[in-house]
């Protein structure tokens, strides 16, 4: 390789770098002022990032009532499912919630593992770790624990934790092979993850694609549900099961932001592109005993 081929690949590195990180500082940004928002409005817009519809609906959460741990204080409005209610946790399960903003799917899960387990909240939004740590103190759990961290470089030790629990927020994630690395890295051997997100089934308009609102929404960085899949199979998980999937309506007053009249026509002609899924995956058990494989 000639020196201005090397020179053109580490300008294509250090320009996805630059993205990558202003991605993630826009997104950050969103989320900050999200954490001090009420719970009305967060509920009112696209996964709470903004873009606010005048029309009654609930574009991408599901209801949290019937679970137990449920905490209302905490309860944003900003998931697309409800990955504790199938992440099959068990009484002292080591747990880690991906994005865990103000503590709701931590509760819930300290509710399953109990006191003799741990949940460990990881969010890269000092706002939404201080909501969250305060949420924990009202409610005296000694055993919920949330750090300031990034998803792709998560503070936590390998090789330790049981089940981990994400909701809406690895497609937010820029190198979201790099964030599925690092489920895979922290999971103990024979543990498993389940996870909501949004993903696509066709192609979404480029504005929307382009729109800052609509990525902090988990809309415009959705990737294809297949590409989804293969980068969880690509890591070296197992057992690669969808729990739940549902189709996800934007309200036009939101693509109104974004689109003409005759886009929204088209757009809306087509079938449904946007669809929230829950995931579960394994980490295989490894071969420790003689003649175990």
């Amino acid at each position: 390789m000639s020196e201005t081929e090397i020179a053109a690949v580490k300008f294509k590195i250090l320009e996805k770098m630059t993205n990558n990180d202003e991605i993630k500082e826009m997104v950050k940004q969103k989320y900050s002022e999200i954490a001090l928002q009420d719970q009305d409005t967060n509920a009112s817009s696209c996964c709470g990032s903004g873009g606010c519809s005048t029309e009654v609906y609930n574009i991408m959460s599901d209801g949290y009532d019937h679970l137990g741990g449920y905490t209302a204080e905490a309860d944003l409005k900003l998931g697309c499912g409800l990955p504790t209610e199938f992440a099959k946790i068990q009484p002292g399960n080591l747990v880690v919630d991906l994005g865990s903003g103000a503590g709701n799917d931590c509760f819930v899960a300290r509710h399953e593992t109990g006191e003799i387990g741990k949940v460990i909240g990881v969010d890269f939004t000092p706002a939404m770790i201080d909501k969250a740590r305060i949420n924990a103190e009202k409610l005296g759990f000694n055993n919920v624990e949330f750090r300031l961290g990034d998803i792709e470089s998560l503070p936590t030790t390998a090789n330790v934790v049981d089940v981990v629990v994400s909701n809406c927020v690895m497609n937010l994630v820029p190198d979201k092979p790099k964030a599925f690395a690092e489920v895979f890295r922290i999971l103990k051997s024979g543990g498993h993850f389940s996870i909501s997100d949004i993903v696509l089934t066709g192609a979404l308009p480029e504005k929307i694609k382009n729109a800052a609102e609509m990525y902090a929404g988990c809309v415009a960085s959705a990737i294809l549900m297949s590409d989804y899949l293969q980068i969880i199979k690509n890591t070296g998980f197992t057992n690669i099961t969808l729990q739940k999937q549902k189709p996800i309506i934007v309200p036009t007053d939101i693509l109104k932001n974004y689109l003409s009249d005759d886009e929204i026509m088209a757009y809306n002609s087509q079938s449904t592109n946007i669809q929230s899924i829950t995931v579960y995956a394994e980490k295989q058990d490894s071969c420790c005993a003689p003649n175990c494989c």
